[in-house]
């Protein structure tokens, strides 16, 4: 599929909920001229030694080849996607709340809350909405269907300026409760990854009424140090062990965002270039096994760019890593569907922190950005999660 000029399943537009108004993607012409003028005079680093792979972060050599196409980059086809669906703008305790809510023609379809990856953006679903929405039109059926909620977390995309300190993933859950009973639905389940994940975790933490689950890409459960929990250990979770302690390697952002998070905006709120490198996890999450499109991935950084949010992107890893918690078990119905080249989350650790995981599924490919790189399979697997509750 061309990402940039692939257009949504026409949808009936509702008429705007109370306490919410409509919204439009329209990026000014002086910024798409300034982002492309800063593109022209981007001066790269010097190359590392043998800079074919990944190994020192994102290479100089990738980044080149990316800036050129990034240079003809058709922003106003990504503009004309989002704009296909119906778009709002709220505010829940003073914070402005972006989102696509895209109704289902059919009445009996379950109300699903889809949260975004870090560092992605609503972007994430645009491939999934249609399928999703209207199943029958896409090869599925009518007894499947989902009505679509995709906000901006708080700090990306249009959720900004952001108003105050302390959003940590349990912060967001909470809106975004809110944000479900303000559209009028009494019942919801949420899907996400990464930090979507995250979120769809204190949802189940926080069990609202009618919470119908949480279907998440990885359940982030560790090791507790006891020996005795890795007794059962198979090769396949060592191999998952193995990942985590590769990730550990090369996740640098992880300790800069939770401690300079402003500093590091700097830099990439002043450079395009710097921001995409930034981003090497679309390419580089599974040590170079990523489906991600070039063009989704500039997509992507893109919007990053034009809303000025790398430093309240980043401020989530700040804000967690100082959170005063007792750990918690999440007693919420929970599905978990593992990636070939994502996170490898390990079910005994996973059961250990989430008692209730009622679905478990595999996949031969895809990774950490599921949504973006295979789609179709994802969006059956939601439909496998949510058919006992509907």
């Amino acid at each position: 599929m061309d990402r940039t000029t692939a257009t949504a399943t026409p949808s009936a537009t509702p008429a705007t909920p109370a306490g919410f108004r409509p919204f439009t993607v329209a990026v000014p012409d002086a910024d798409l001229d300034d982002l492309r003028e800063r593109l022209a005079r981007t001066r790269l680093p010097q190359p590392a030694p043998d800079e074919d792979d990944w190994l020192y972060g994102t290479p100089t050599s990738w980044l080149a080849q990316a800036v050129e196409v990034w240079r003809a980059f058709d922003w106003r086809a990504v503009e004309a996607r989002l704009n296909a669906y119906p778009q709002l703008l709220t505010e829940v305790d003073g914070q402005t709340i972006h989102l696509l809510h895209v109704r289902s023609p059919h009445a009996h379809a379950v109300p699903l809350l889809l949260v975004h990856s870090y560092p992605g953006t609503v972007l994430d679903f645009l491939d999934m909405i249609d399928p999703l929405v209207d199943p029958v039109a896409h090869g599925g059926r009518a007894e499947d269907a989902f009505h679509v909620v995709v906000p901006s977390l708080p700090g990306f995309g249009w959720s900004t300026p952001v108003v105050e300190r302390g959003w940590t993933m349990e912060h967001a859950a909470r809106t975004l409760d809110t944000l479900m009973r303000r559209l009028g639905y009494d019942s919801y389940g949420v899907h996400g990854s990464d930090a979507g994940a995250m979120v769809g975790r204190e949802l189940g933490l926080l069990e609202p009424a009618g919470f119908l689950g949480s279907h998440v890409l990885q359940a982030f459960s560790f090791p507790s140090g006891d020996p005795a929990e890795m007794a059962g250990l198979t090769p396949d979770d060592y191999a998952g062990l193995a990942h985590m302690q590769w990730f550990q390697s090369v996740g640098g952002y992880n300790a800069i965002n939770a401690s300079r998070p402003q500093t590091v905006a700097v830099g990439l709120s002043d450079s395009p270039v710097g921001q995409l490198a930034w981003n090497e996890l679309f390419v580089n999450f599974g040590n170079g096994t990523s489906l991600v499109p070039l063009d989704a991935i500039l997509a992507e950084v893109t919007l990053e760019w034009l809303t000025n949010t790398s430093a309240s992107v980043g401020r989530y890893h700040f804000e967690v890593a100082r959170e005063d918690r007792e750990p918690a078990v999440n007693h919420s119905r929970m599905g978990v569907a593992v990636f070939e080249d994502d996170f490898r989350t390990i079910r005994v650790f996973a059961e250990r922190d989430n008692d209730a995981i009622v679905h478990w599924s595999r996949f031969d490919r895809g990774g950490h950005y599921a949504a973006l790189e295979v789609p179709d399979l994802l969006v059956e697997d939601l439909r496998e999660f949510f058919r006992p509750v509907r």
